[in-house]
């Protein structure tokens, strides 16, 4: 994080998890439920293997009796992707109609490729290898900071000469870019999350690899690990079914 004039630069998303509800268990006993009612079991090895064959066989329903509530903070152009998320998913977003946004903003780090070396329909990014492509990497960097901070600065400024005027923040808000930062909850069930991190991380391991937009794959990494940490049964049968959705 650095600060600019009035502007704070950030290179990185903040994601964390506010509140959640349901376990492996509670998987376990939604699926259960159909051959044995109101019985519950309770057994790590049964569970795994349980959670495997749903996972293997797209008995997807069991992975939605839970909940995980996520506060994000990215920016803009991140939540016009996210929201393509919409089964399973709901969303309240900071409102810049009822609320002076805050001055923070985003500038790619060094370690955001900058250079496609694909095409516009299917774009490929690397870090840069060898000494020439370093060197041009770093110049092409101080170029996207320069440019980008430039910008900010100016939008930011007529963003809040215009509310010092008394004109309305939701006609002010419209100057200002989709790199400045904005903040939502979010909350999914464990189905919908796992479709989300299958398009949303690039892994070559995964059954069917995605190539997603590089800020948005940081968002959806950090998820990744929330949810490891809450249903670690759950999403090591998601990685061993090649990272696939049920």
């Amino acid at each position: 994080m650095q600060t600019v004039s009035d502007i704070t630069i950030l290179d990185e998303p903040e994601v964390d998890l506010i509140d959640y509800m349901g376990t492996d268990a509670d998987i376990c006993d939604a699926a259960r439920v159909s051959t044995n009612a109101n019985v519950t079991i309770s057994d790590i090895a049964k569970d795994r293997g349980l959670i495997n064959y749903l996972m293997e066989h797209k008995h997807g329903s069991p992975f939605e009796h839970n909940s995980m509530k996520f506060y994000v903070k990215a920016p803009i152009f991140v939540f016009r992707e996210f929201h393509r998320h919409r089964i399973g998913f709901s969303y309240n977003e900071m409102s810049g109609r009822y609320t002076e946004l805050p001055a923070d903003f985003y500038v790619p780090s060094l370690k955001r490729p900058l250079v496609n070396f694909g095409t516009s329909a299917r774009p490929e990014y690397r870090l840069p290898q060898g000494e020439e492509e370093i060197n041009e990497h770093a110049r092409l960097h101080m170029i996207v900071n320069t440019d980008f901070i430039d910008v900010y600065t100016f939008a930011w400024e007529k963003y809040k000469h215009m509310l010092s005027e008394g004109i309305a923040k939701e006609v002010a808000r419209d100057v200002l870019p989709v790199g400045i930062y904005s903040q939502m909850y979010v909350t999914c069930n464990a189905r919908s999350l796992m479709h989300f991190l299958s398009l949303r991380i690039e892994d070559l391991s995964a059954r069917y690899p995605s190539h997603p937009l590089y800020e948005i794959q940081q968002v959806a990494l950090k998820m990744e690990e929330l949810f490891k940490n809450q249903f670690p049964i759950t999403y090591a049968m998601f990685i061993k079914n090649g990272r696939v959705a049920p």
